[in-house]
């Protein structure tokens, strides 16, 4: 009898069971496979001790610049692709893959649709090319969930300045940008708007949060404003009200659904690989059935994601996306991620709680999927309220 008749045939050598990226265009499909294969072959096992140390690899940043992955936002990509180049960012390094999107979607977005001419003269060639990096600061240390009602971050006009005093906690790449993206509210009329703040501003000061289980790559800070100023220049004329933050947040909790789907691909190609390669009582653990459960468990939850993000991207793609299908999604893939991660774990048995194995490091930065970008909670509660009509927070 053939193998096919043992039921061995081969695996699917990418994981991609029902043909989504055959969606992308030809050319787009191209640079897709070419981005893929860089980042499994040369950002993949060399984030590890990166991540181990809670460094910052700044030269595959250079490297993923050269792919042009500092420039998705404003290099034409359709909203698919966008979202696949999130998920093989996710499934080589989590970190990398929330500075990418970060970057992309909260910084060159935010510029590109928001800012003035001279701010993006300034600012948009560097950053389309990876050679400089913004922070996002909106939340802040007594206020995360509830920032759209409680953000304190001050702003007041002296004259042709502007004077920002508060403080910033979890902004992404906040000791290594050049610029922060400051969201403080205006003493005047007492509107939370934007602002351009350059690091080396007197009384600007980053510190580095340390000892996180999860995203140790990327460089989260604690950031102080005391009597910055700025000039008058460099309030984001776009940016005048927390409306347009909110639209850039919906947005955002949308690229976490791909990053949800990559993780989870990474933990079945990690899964896969360790019960091919390991042999307990004789045999490879791929042999046994409890195994090969959770492996299709994995892949399952991830295929299921990645048809959720999908859908979403068709939505997003004619301009219909909501704040309650973007919560949906993420709260949806980072539940399902977390789980297929804690499986994938269980499959490795000891080795499963090492970095080394790289299974330990996607169960920790699974976890700051589940709660960044708007926790599972939160999210659950918007689409609660959309589906009720009946609000469960303020």
């Amino acid at each position: 009898m053939g193998p096919q008749g043992r039921g061995e045939s081969p695996p699917f050598p990418d994981a991609d069971l029902m043909y989504v990226v055959d969606l992308l265009a030809g050319p787009e499909r191209e640079r897709y496979l070419r981005v893929r294969e860089f980042l499994q072959d040369h950002v993949r096992e060399q984030s590890i001790p990166y991540w181990n140390r809670e460094e910052f690899p700044f030269g595959l940043l250079a490297e993923m610049g050269v792919y042009g992955l500092g420039a998705l936002q404003v290099d034409g990509s359709s909203v698919l692709l966008k979202g696949l180049m999130y998920v093989e960012l996710a499934r080589a390094d989590v970190s990398l893959s929330a500075l990418t999107g970060i970057h992309n979607e909260l910084i060159v977005g935010t510029i590109k649709e928001l800012g003035s001419e001279e701010q993006k003269l300034r600012w948009l060639p560097g950053l389309e090319a990876f050679t400089s990096l913004g922070a996002f600061a909106l939340t802040e240390p007594d206020h995360g969930s509830d920032i759209s009602g409680g953000l304190e971050t001050s702003a007041r006009l002296d004259g042709a300045e502007w004077v920002l005093n508060g403080a910033k906690r979890w902004i992404g790449a906040g000791t290594i940008a050049d610029f922060a993206l400051v969201w403080a509210r205006d003493v005047e009329d007492l509107q939370v708007k934007a602002f351009l703040v350059e690091a080396e501003r007197p009384g600007y000061t980053a510190a580095k949060i340390c000892n996180k289980i999860g995203l140790r790559i990327m460089q989260n800070a604690d950031i102080t404003l005391k009597d910055v100023r700025i000039p008058a220049a460099n309030l984001l004329p776009g940016a005048t009200s927390f409306a347009k933050a909110n639209d850039l947040l919906r947005d955002s909790r949308a690229w976490v659904g791909w990053q949800a789907a990559g993780i989870q691909l990474a933990a079945f190609d990690i899964a896969r690989s360790y019960s091919l390669a390991r042999r307990q009582f004789g045999k490879e653990l791929a042999q046994f059935q409890l195994v090969q459960q959770q492996l299709a468990d994995i892949l399952g939850n991830a295929t299921a994601s990645l048809a959720l993000m999908v859908q979403l991207a068709r939505i997003q793609e004619e301009g219909k996306l909501e704040m309650a299908q973007a919560a949906l999604a993420k709260a949806t893939t980072t539940r399902l991620a977390r789980a297929s991660v804690a499986m994938g774990r269980s499959l490795l048995g000891g080795n499963g709680i090492s970095a080394d194995f790289e299974m330990g490091k996607l169960f920790g930065d699974a976890e700051i999927l589940y709660t960044y970008e708007g926790s599972y909670e939160i999210n659950s509660l918007i689409v609660g309220r959309a589906v009720t009509g009946k609000s469960a927070f303020a």
